[in-house]
């Protein structure tokens, strides 16, 4: 399955950098990159199911990194988006320090497995502090793709 997600970061899915500052504006910014590539039919559906799930309880890990993630109709198979604030964003994440590193996951409502796989991938590969440090202080969407195939 590692692969499939390292096939799914492409270029028009990176969003670098973020425009939005706030919490919600990031899971919108980060659902219309998906939406513009084709990936979401419903960008209101979709950013909706994310901040229904973030209500329930902040995705902002520890590190930086950030999970936001929902179930919805509005795509056929897991999306994900990543998307870097080299600044910084208040995510209310568990160390109450701002999350830089976004991974947008988006999944069908009868599809769970792969969704759980994605989530799991990316805290593995966030465990590597230098790897998310690299991320962060990549120049474009470019040096984004070109890290996860490495």
């Amino acid at each position: 399955y590692t692969m499939a997600l390292i096939d799914l970061i492409r270029e028009e899915v990176v969003r670098i950098p973020l425009a939005a500052g706030t919490k919600e504006g990031i899971i919108r910014e980060l659902v219309q990159t998906l939406a513009a590539a084709g990936k979401v039919s419903d960008p209101e559906a979709a950013s909706r199911a994310v901040l229904d799930r973030e209500a329930k309880g902040s995705t902002g890990l520890e590190e930086g990194v950030a999970v936001p993630h929902g179930k919805t109709p509005a795509v056929e198979s897991l999306a994900i988006a990543v998307g870097v604030a080299p600044k910084g964003v208040d995510f209310a994440a568990l160390d109450g320090e701002p999350s830089n590193l976004f991974f947008l996951i988006l999944a069908p409502p009868d599809q769970s497995g792969p969704h759980i796989e994605a989530l799991a991938e990316i805290a593995r590969l966030c465990r590597s502090k230098a790897f998310c440090r690299t991320l962060v202080s990549s120049r474009d969407a470019k040096e984004v793709v070109e890290l996860f195939q490495d």
